[in-house]
């Protein structure tokens, strides 16, 4: 029986279109601490800057943890239609600056991006095709120590994020993946966010962003 030859076959190439990487999850469950370590381990993304009227924190800095900007400005971008979103979150505006979305995206570049629970669901009904991964940590009990050690916030605000994760949580159903950010092991958590990029790489329908 004669072989059958491969040789004349083209080479195999799915096709792949650039993701938009959305991560939230209540506040203190160590968004921006993974983020970091994605940057410092090399993970090829276009990593977006949120823009807040919030005060800067200690070691912050400005254009790179987060773009400060006064209330009025912040405003002016609304009114300009400059944010892709945006919301008020225990009284301070947070939004995703949509030129730099939209620049990396032409460019076929992959972009993540980390918000409220507020937030992705607002970009969940712009964008659906969005990938959407909850951070939490183990418990609530732990989400409570986290948020104390930071000493940033009042008792009364310490309170209120914690009442207010626990509604976030029941949000999941609009997530497409959840991943537990347990103390010391933020490695761990990076290599899970990694593995949920390699697997919608090899969908066979690939997520197609259009903005």
């Amino acid at each position: 029986m004669k072989k059958a030859s491969y040789k004349s076959q083209p080479p195999f190439n799915p096709p792949t279109r650039p993701l938009f990487i959305v991560v939230s999850g209540p506040s203190g469950t160590g968004k921006d601490a993974v983020l970091t370590r994605m940057k410092e381990s090399g993970c090829p993304l276009e990593y977006i800057t949120t823009v807040t009227t919030r005060s800067q924190r200690a070691k912050e800095r400005d254009n790179i943890d987060y773009h400060f900007v006064s209330t009025e400005r912040f405003q002016e971008m609304i009114e300009n239609r400059e944010l892709l979103e945006w919301a008020n979150v225990y009284g301070n505006w947070y939004g995703v600056p949509k030129e730099v979305v939209k620049r990396a995206l032409d460019k076929g570049q992959d972009i993540i991006a980390k918000v409220d629970v507020q937030g992705a669901a607002t970009i969940k009904k712009i964008l659906p095709q969005a990938v959407f991964i909850f951070l939490i940590p183990p418990s609530m009990e732990e989400l409570g120590i986290r948020l104390e050690q930071r000493h940033t916030e009042s008792s009364f605000d310490l309170a209120l994020r914690i009442k207010t994760a626990g509604e976030e949580v029941k949000q999941l159903s609009l997530f497409d993946y959840i991943v537990v950010n347990k103390q010391g092991e933020i490695d761990q958590t990076v290599s899970q966010i990694e593995a949920i990029i390699t697997a919608e790489k090899c969908r066979v329908i690939p997520r197609e962003i259009a903005l």
